[in-house]
């Protein structure tokens, strides 16, 4: 029997990842891989996460995009090591487009790699990249909608932030039916409600992540 072209190709990808974090591991390096839609804030919310670790980790960062260089600009100017990856179209980032960015950063003396995907809720929930823990940054403005329409991606992450909360007074948008969504697809799931902007919740989910930093070493 054949195997399909897409299996073949998601199985090179995870035997690469793991390879990846083989890597991670050895340098004592713990992983993130963030995703979400566009204009969901997740790059505010990596600034703000970044902006509270300075001093607690010492960080790195990879920035995948179809095209721009204008997220990693943001993250760079905090002063630490930035690697930018455009994917020229390609909806989602995999290991084979992250391996070289990661042999550009200093494993050794970094705690904490921040990879952030490219904006999308379809593709980049089927490849694994290594990392450590899967972050999708959902946004009220989104709607309570999307556990229901996407849920591969709701399924296959492992912390779940959802953002601009401090735009519920003024958008439809059900908590609890987006929480229930979100519990048929994940019992687990580790959940924060944040403003990436205004900083609600923020020290919570930083709190969090070090300590998950520290586990692994």
């Amino acid at each position: 029997m054949n195997i399909p072209v897409v299996e073949q190709i998601l199985f090179a990808n995870n035997t690469l990842a793991e390879d990846l974090r083989r890597k991670f591991d050895a340098a004592g390096v713990f992983g993130i891989n963030v995703m979400a839609s566009p204009g969901a804030g997740k790059t505010t919310v990596i600034t703000g996460t970044v902006e509270r670790l300075l001093n607690r980790l010492k960080i790195g960062y990879v920035d995948g995009d179809i095209a721009t260089s204008i997220d990693a600009e943001r993250i760079a100017a905090l002063d630490v090591p930035v690697v930018q990856i455009n994917t020229g179209g390609n909806c989602h980032l995999d290991a084979n487009m992250l391996a070289p960015a990661v042999d550009k950063l200093p494993l050794d003396d970094i705690d904490l790699m921040i990879v952030e995907n490219v904006g999308n809720l379809i593709c980049p929930a089927n490849f694994q990249l290594g990392t450590h823990i899967n972050v999708l940054v959902a946004s009220v403005p989104e709607g309570d909608d999307k556990p229901y329409k996407y849920p591969t991606m709701y399924r296959g992450v492992d912390v779940l932030i959802l953002n601009k909360v401090d735009l519920l007074p003024y958008i439809p948008f059900d908590v609890e039916r987006f929480k229930h969504g979100v519990r048929v697809l994940s019992p687990n799931l580790k959940t924060f409600e944040v403003s990436g902007l205004h900083g609600d919740g923020m020290d919570a989910w930083v709190d969090w992540l070090a300590e998950q930093v520290a586990g692994e070493r």
